[in-house]
């Protein structure tokens, strides 16, 4: 049988949520100090076929999956994708604004940011308005993604000292977010 382009495409985003999933698995399971044979039982599965999800072998459905993370002690959450796009600043400088405002993980958003040659502590205020600033200036996608906690940059918002398009670029997040609609988890 002969696939289509777009046949093949999505056989291979399948292929590759396929692995993730298994990834996702095993994360779980070795958080919760369990081996596959007991993740297995507690999540009503036989241990072969959880084997063949943490592979990538097989793929459950959505309510296997909640199951099986469920007794892992996780859960399935919708998180909206986050994609960063590029603009140009008055100095002929890139500079990334993401497609909405996002909640970090405590220990990204309160660790250390590493730019350039610089690290800045992001549990120190100053230090985050510093990095902050930097990060909105001319960080790169990964960067802004990794180290920009939401509500952490509206706490700073007022505070920090950016060039007019900068700000102007990430102002309409900032504002959507204080209306408690913008901010993801």
């Amino acid at each position: 049988m002969v696939s289509s382009p777009v046949e093949r495409v999505l056989g291979q985003e399948v292929a590759l949520w396929a692995r993730r999933g298994g990834l996702l698995f095993r994360q779980a399971r070795r958080a919760a100090s369990l081996n596959q044979k007991a993740l297995a039982s507690v999540s009503g599965t036989s241990r072969t076929t959880l084997s063949a999800y943490e592979h990538g072998r097989k793929s459950p459905t959505l309510e296997t999956a909640g199951r099986i993370l469920d007794a892992a002690g996780f859960r399935l959450v919708l998180e909206a994708k986050v994609e960063c796009e590029a603009h140009e600043g008055a100095d002929g400088r890139a500079f990334h604004v993401p497609s909405r405002l996002r909640r970090l993980p405590v220990a990204a958003a309160l660790g250390e940011a590493r730019l350039g040659d610089r690290v800045y502590d992001l549990s120190d205020r100053d230090e985050r308005r510093a990095a902050y600033t930097a990060l909105l200036c001319a960080g790169g996608p990964g960067e802004v993604l990794g180290h920009v906690d939401g509500v952490l940059l509206i706490d700073l918002w007022d505070e920090l000292v950016l060039p007019d398009e900068i700000r102007g670029a990430w102002r309409p997040l900032v504002e959507e977010a204080r209306q408690e609609s913008g901010v993801m988890n």
